[in-house]
């Protein structure tokens, strides 16, 4: 189906931003409630029910222009309340008799698919809503019965919904929803090609929204391509983490690593701790050599299966393993408040990459604490973290970890 013709993206712009030292600065969404944002009274009473009590600064300047359905570009880092600015107005706009897929919600990976759709049915509560997952690593049949019970959104990763496009068994001919989440992430995973022939199957008459934690190139020529007079709403600063992470780096050799890391693990201040491997190769080996060390840990990465990445996920949500090790793909859409503790084994390729993963602890106004292990050549990727976040990094050598492992709170948040 040829695209609609769209007029060039030249996007104005709604910012809340952060200072420089993280403190929240005066923004016109600060003292915005839900009461303000033109919801009907059966949504305010579910977003009451389920906690919500203000809208985040994402949440408070996005509902509005996705409220009048203008197509618009989200930035703002994860972990911001994004899932409930796109699944409230979805929600509200719905035609619940209708029989057709109206809203489709591309996420890069299966946990964070799997992450919106529980968020979508809890918002969706005491509204007659068929909401449903397409992943691939899934049962192709669940989804195909699932399909022919006619939801009305679809949350799914984009090959496996190119994949229903090609069987036909998924039309997307009257959506008058899309979602592309995390659109900086579907460009690393090489996703942009499967995610415009998506939306070139889409109804013309569709409303965009787009949410990335950043707006790389491709993400301004997607809308300049699919969106129509798209408005840029965003709430960034010069760092994203928040003030109640503590940061540590060890500075130790290759062969002193695992030592390392056993001494963190071995910590009882350190309750539920994320450890982050740069390949599924390390990460599989890691895992092999804490279990013959008596740690009680589990692995996810994107070679595993759907079952198998869901029941590593499950004992460490549910702190029956006490330490997940885990590539990339958990860094953004593992929405888990109780993470004590964000290792990284191997420090991250980018400064942003750091961001994202450290952003998994002090959640909820939980404090936490990130531990990154570094070999001394990789000293300068550390300062360009701390010059990417504005926040030093306390430097710390496996002597010094050997001290401090043994002091009451060291390693505490």
């Amino acid at each position: 189906m040829p695209t609609r013709s769209r007029r060039p993206f030249r996007p104005t712009h709604r910012t809340a931003y952060l200072g420089p030292d993280e403190l929240p600065q005066p923004d016109p969404a600060a003292s915005v409630s839900f009461s303000e944002l033109g919801l009907s009274a059966p949504m305010l009473r579910t977003l009451a029910e389920v906690g919500y009590s203000d809208p985040t600064p994402i949440q408070a300047l996005t509902l509005p222009v996705a409220l009048s359905g203008r197509d618009f570009v989200g930035q703002a880092r994860t972990g911001s309340g994004k899932t409930a600015a796109f699944a409230v107005p979805i929600l509200e706009r719905l035609d619940p008799t209708s029989k057709s897929v109206q809203a489709l919600v591309l996420c890069p990976t299966r946990e964070l698919a799997a992450q919106v759709t529980v968020e979508f049915e809890k918002l969706a509560q005491g509204r007659s809503v068929q909401i449903l997952t397409v992943v691939g690593g899934d049962p192709i049949r669940r989804q195909l019965d699932g399909l022919l019970a006619h939801p009305q959104v679809v949350v799914g990763t984009p090959g496996r919904v190119l994949d229903h496009l090609q069987r036909r068994t998924l039309s997307l001919g009257e959506i008058r929803f899309v979602v592309l989440d995390e659109a900086d992430r579907m460009l690393d995973m090489g996703f942009a090609p499967d995610v415009e022939r998506i939306l070139l199957q889409t109804s013309k008459q569709r409303q965009t929204m787009l949410f990335s934690a950043t707006v790389p190139e491709w993400v301004h020529r997607l809308a300049s391509r699919h969106m129509q007079d798209a408005e840029t709403v965003s709430v960034s600063g010069r760092t994203e983490l928040v003030p109640t992470v503590r940061q540590w780096c060890i500075e130790c050799s290759w062969s002193e690593k695992e030592e390392a890391l056993g001494m963190l693990m071995d910590s009882p201040l350190v309750t539920l701790g994320l450890i982050f491997s740069n390949t599924k190769r390390n990460a599989d080996h890691l895992h092999t050599a804490l279990l013959g060390r008596g740690y009680d840990v589990t692995v996810i990465h994107g070679d595993l299966s759907q079952r198998e990445r869901d029941q590593a996920l499950e004992r460490f949500r549910g702190s029956k393993v006490r330490f997940l090790i885990a590539t990339d793909v958990a860094a953004r859409g593992l929405d888990i408040d109780d993470i004590s503790h964000v290792i990284n084994y191997d420090i991250p390729a980018t400064p942003e990459d750091y961001v994202h993963r450290v952003g998994r602890t002090a959640r909820a106004g939980r404090d936490g604490v990130a531990l990154t292990l570094i070999t001394p050549i990789e000293i300068l990727k550390i300062r360009d973290i701390e010059r990417h976040t504005k926040r030093s990094i306390e430097r710390h050598t496996l002597e010094d970890l050997k001290l401090l492992a043994g002091t009451a709170g060291a390693l505490a948040g």
